[in-house]
C-alpha cells in the first residue's frame, strides 16, 4: 500500500470522514496520502463526555488495525480520545487535532483560546489544556449557542455562529490565537481562517503539520505520493 497518513474519525459520519481528509489532504500537500477510517459504535457527532469517553475504545481498534499500512496517526475528535492508549500499543507517530492545535496556538507564548459549538465538551477541553502544561496561556472555551447537531445542519450558520465566538475570545478574553475546536468543525475552520486579525487555527492542518514533524524527527518519512 502506499505510505500514508491514517485519519481516525472517531465520531460515525462517513460525510465528516470526507470533509475531513479533504482538509488533510489540502494540508499535506503532496507530502503523503492522507486514508481515513471512520467509527461505527459512535453517534456522527460526538458532543457529551460519555460519547467522547466511549470512542476511545474503537479509536484504539481502528488505530492498532492499520498501524502497518500508515506512517502516521491522527485522531480527529477535539478530545483526543484513546490518544495516549494508542501511541503505547503502536510504533508510528500519533497525534491528537486538540493536543497539536494547541501546541501550535501557544507558539511563541502567545495566549491562547477555543471556540465550538459543544459546550457539554468544555471541561474535557479544558482538561486538555492543563495536562499539555499550557494552563497558563489558556484564555478558555467560547461556545455557540443552542444544539450543536442542529447547527452542524447548517454550514452557513455554524460558520457565522464560530466567528462570534471567536471575536468573544479575542475581544473578551484576549486570545492572541484562536482555535476551532472540533474535527467535524474543521470546514467552518478553513471559512473562518483570514476572518480576523488574530490566527484562526483549524485543527485538522495543525494536526498534519504535528504528525510530519514527529515523522521527520524520527528520519523515516516515506517516498511521497
Amino acid at each position: 500500500m502506499t505510505p500514508h497518513i491514517l485519519l481516525i474519525n472517531p465520531n460515525s459520519s462517513r460525510a465528516t470522514s470526507d470533509m475531513m481528509q479533504t482538509i488533510a489532504l489540502r494540508a499535506a500537500g503532496g507530502r503523503l496520502d492522507v486514508k481515513a477510517v471512520t467509527a461505527d459504535r459512535s453517534p456522527p457527532m460526538i458532543t457529551t463526555p460519555e460519547q467522547l469517553t466511549a470512542s476511545a475504545a474503537q479509536v484504539v481498534e481502528l488505530g492498532t488495525a492499520h498501524e502497518r499500512d500508515c506512517a502516521g496517526i491522527i485522531v480527529s475528535a477535539f478530545g483526543d480520545p484513546g490518544l495516549a492508549e494508542l501511541r503505547r500499543k503502536v510504533n508510528v507517530p500519533v497525534v491528537g487535532i486538540c493536543e497539536a492545535s494547541m501546541i501550535e496556538a501557544s507558539q511563541g507564548g502567545r495566549r491562547f483560546a477555543v471556540a465550538t459549538s459543544t459546550p457539554e465538551l468544555v471541561e474535557a477541553i479544558d482538561q486538555r489544556a492543563f495536562d499539555l502544561g499550557l494552563g497558563h496561556l489558556y484564555a478558555g472555551v467560547r461556545c455557540t449557542a443552542g444544539d450543536p447537531l442542529a447547527l452542524a445542519a447548517h454550514a452557513g450558520l455554524l460558520a457565522e455562529a464560530l466567528a462570534g465566538a471567536v471575536r468573544d475570545c479575542i475581544d473578551l478574553d484576549g486570545a492572541e490565537a484562536v482555535i476551532i475546536g472540533g474535527g467535524p468543525l474543521g470546514q467552518a475552520a478553513e471559512q473562518l481562517r483570514t476572518r480576523f486579525g488574530k490566527p484562526v487555527l483549524g485543527p485538522i492542518p495543525c494536526a498534519v503539520e504535528r504528525v510530519f514533524a514527529l515523522i521527520e524527527r524520527d528520519g523515516v518519512m516515506p517516498q511521497a505520493i
